[in-house]
């Protein structure tokens, strides 16, 4: 107990040292509660459920005739009265069982992919939102050091102004700022809000159950080539998968169509018996065997339409493969271009403008103290490193959306989110 109280007061003192939200926590998380997995997973059982009887005979039918009774005595006549047991059984030819086993696994592997599509779009989502709740609590730290850098500001300005050195309307003009970004702040804490009940939404959480602040995950040191992602998401991406397997089985669909005009065959063997006939009495048996056919008599209308059908269906399924895999290129491109900008723009912002800046901002003010620049100056420089600072964080948490965006896309991890550091993928592109 000693120790838990040691840790808070440690945290509260040392803000890095406070328990963070870590992205692969979530990541577990969403993958044991989230409602939308587990539905998509139970369909995917469901589905696998009605491969094994998609291939069985249909059901043997059992008819049971009492035959020849005088009504309304319901009595057996004499010497034809009697009673039968008859079972038929219609048998598919064509190979038509065989075609139903294939495209009910066909469409039960479809569902599978898709039900993993669906733990990537969770887990993307998971991400977009964790990296939101990231910008926004780097922006509030940011807006909360501005504040009292305008306050610094202002304390300043009425400093000179009582002294007779500065102006009235600078102290105005600060006090305006001042009010301002508070009202940001106000503004930032209410996204902020919204952000983690999203964030608890997904996770099947209460929709005020309080979210740690994100802690951003080391990235890693390159980015893979388009080309290589390219072919990674139109040969691994769940649903691209299941549009193959729908085309699989629309084009079984269309050859089980074809064969549709084909007899089926029936077999069926009958029992009775009745009272004997003659003196002696007791019971006359009698078997019988019975084969029949389907007669498609109504083929241009049925069957024929049916193959109509079919093929229809399958060059919708082809082509809504085709639109798949243009799509999955398109946003993988997309992707990977936010990527690589992000990263860049990051950079540049982390070693020139952020340091500039604030090397401005500080010169700024020494300069205003002393008179060298006016008012307008120290504040216009101050609120330029201000909004430097809070494009560096969006811009970090837009490369890790783009690297979640990928992830879904490709349909397996770029890299480790839990690692302390990251190995560089295969086949990839070294920045300059």
């Amino acid at each position: 107990m000693i120790s838990v109280l040691l840790l808070a007061l440690a945290a509260a003192q040392d803000p890095a040292r406070a328990p963070r939200l870590e992205l692969g926590d979530v990541y577990r998380e969403a993958r044991a509660a989230s409602p939308r997995i587990q539905a998509a997973h139970a369909l995917a059982v469901a589905s696998r459920a009605r491969v094994a009887p998609a291939g069985l005979l249909p059901d043997p039918q059992f008819q049971l005739g009492f035959m020849n009774y005088e009504l309304p005595r319901l009595a057996p006549m004499d010497q034809i009265g009697m009673v039968q047991i008859q079972v038929m059984q219609m048998i598919p030819t064509a190979g038509k069982r065989g075609l139903s086993g294939r495209i009910a696994g066909a469409r039960a592997d479809a569902v599978s992919e898709r039900a993993s599509e669906v733990d990537w779009d969770v887990r993307a989502k998971v991400a977009m939102a964790f990296y939101d709740l990231y910008a926004a609590d780097r922006g509030l730290e940011v807006a909360r050091q501005t504040l009292r850098l305008l306050e610094n500001i202002l304390r300043t300005a009425e400093s000179m102004y009582r002294v007779g050195e500065g102006r009235q309307a600078d102290v105005l003009r600060a006090q305006v700022e001042v009010g301002r970004m508070v009202e940001d702040t106000i503004r930032m804490t209410a996204m902020r809000t919204g952000t983690a009940g999203r964030l608890n939404a997904i996770l099947d959480r209460p929709a005020s159950a309080s979210v740690l602040s994100p802690a951003l995950p080391v990235f890693p040191d390159s980015i893979p080539m388009a080309d290589a992602l390219i072919t990674l998401a139109v040969g691994g991406r769940p649903m691209v998968k299941a549009g193959e397997r729908d085309v699989a089985a629309a084009r079984a669909e269309t050859n089980l169509a074809g064969k549709g005009i084909w007899p089926d065959l029936a077999i069926g063997v009958q029992y009775g018996q009745r009272g004997a006939v003659g003196v002696a009495g007791g019971t006359d048996h009698m078997g019988s065997l019975m084969l029949g056919a389907s007669i498609p008599v109504f083929a241009g209308k049925r069957q024929m339409r049916m193959r109509q059908e079919a093929a229809a269906m399958s060059q919708m399924a082809e082509a809504d493969l085709a639109a798949m895999r243009a799509d999955t290129r398109a946003a993988v491109v997309e992707a990977h271009a936010n990527l690589v900008r992000a990263r860049h723009l990051a950079a540049l912002y982390r070693t020139t403008i952020i340091p500039q800046a604030e090397a401005a901002v500080a010169s700024a003010l020494a300069a205003y103290r002393v008179g060298s620049v006016d008012f307008m100056t120290l504040l216009d420089d101050g609120m330029t490193a201000n909004r430097f600072r809070l494009e560096l964080f969006a811009l970090e948490a837009n490369e890790g959306q783009a690297w979640s965006e990928l992830e879904m896309l490709v349909g397996r991890e770029l890299w480790n989110p839990n690692a302390a550091s990251t190995q560089s993928p295969p086949q990839s592109e070294r920045e300059e």
